[in-house]
């Protein structure tokens, strides 16, 4: 799989262009460098992105459910917005998001209310919650 190429073709298909949607399902992505890629709308599902760098990837609308973000790093900006995910992801994040070490009286609150769900996550037993 040549990921530059698709990556060229998908760029193409979101500014109509031609080209075509990149269709990255099952895809092994472990350890990709993917900082900056424009992943608006691909299909990722269930590929694996085991520590793959997402840093500035716009993922916006991407579907990533049952992907394997393990070691991954997510992007904390826009461009990760309204991305499709499934349970696994979603407790995945509630995860880090309950191990913040945060003070703040509103964020206890909000720890707090999800804890339970984040306590789901798959490798709790390694995680500090």
């Amino acid at each position: 799989m040549d990921i530059k190429e698709i990556l060229r073709q998908h760029q193409l298909w979101l500014n109509g262009e031609g080209g075509k949607r990149a269709n990255l399902q099952r895809a092994d992505l472990q350890e990709a460098d993917l900082r900056w890629a424009d992943l608006r709308r691909a299909n990722l599902r269930r590929a694996d992105l085991r520590r793959a760098d997402l840093q500035w990837a716009d993922l916006q609308e991407a579907d990533l459910r049952w992907a394997n973000l393990d070691f991954s790093c997510w992007p904390l900006w826009c461009g990760s917005h309204s991305v499709k995910v499934d349970k696994r992801i979603a407790v995945q994040l509630a995860a880090h998001f309950c191990a913040l070490d945060c003070d703040n009286k509103e964020y206890q609150e909000a720890r707090r209310s999800i804890l339970k769900f984040a306590k789901q996550f798959h490798r709790i037993s390694e995680f500090p919650l």
